[in-house]
């Protein structure tokens, strides 16, 4: 029979080395949840903050693990491009008019005209619009039952095979 080591017993460690973080410090400021919030409102997207931060993306989400203002500031900034997009996909779904100005050129002179333009409805945009707020009516997805008649189950259909005869049966000729 071996006899095993005892472990040492466990101290605590010293107040100084329980208070040091481990690791590298983080690079994160408060202020930088505003910035966020305005570059994500903008369009920005995670990869475009760590460039702008002068990070790496993965310290982005970090960040946003880390810092509920931070988080809550690109939410709030996604968001707002979100619903900009959403909106602009619908108008080019359904169609819209918009107000120009038309520049010629007559008798050596540059002449500007107001004029009213109107973009039609786009059918691609219809369709993903569609797709994606109207799931069961418009997916591409057809969902197909297998069952039979008020949702029994299909029974098996047994099909016997027969040989088929190999001799010629000339007896039988066809009648004129």
């Amino acid at each position: 029979m071996t006899k095993r080591k005892q472990a040492a017993p466990k101290t605590k460690k010293s107040s100084a080395t329980a208070k040091k973080p481990m690791g590298r410090p983080s690079g994160y400021k408060p202020e930088y949840a505003r910035v966020a919030a305005k570059l994500c409102k903008l369009g920005a997207t995670d990869p475009d903050l760590a460039e702008a931060f002068g990070v790496n993306t993965t310290t982005i989400w970090r960040w946003t693990s880390a810092h509920e203002d931070f988080c809550n500031a690109l939410k709030v900034g996604k968001a707002h491009a979100d619903d900009k997009v959403e909106r602009s996909l619908f108008q080019k779904a359904v169609g819209y008019t918009y107000d120009s100005e038309k520049v010629f050129q007559f008798q050596g002179e540059v002449v500007r005209a107001q004029t009213r333009e109107h973009v039609p409805p786009d059918t691609t945009a219809c369709i993903f619009w569609l797709k994606n707020r109207r799931r069961d009516d418009w997916r591409d997805k057809l969902d197909h039952e297998h069952t039979g008649k008020d949702g029994e189950k299909l029974a098996p259909t047994i099909i016997q095979l027969v040989p088929v005869s190999t001799t010629n049966d000339h007896s039988a000729s066809p009648s004129a």
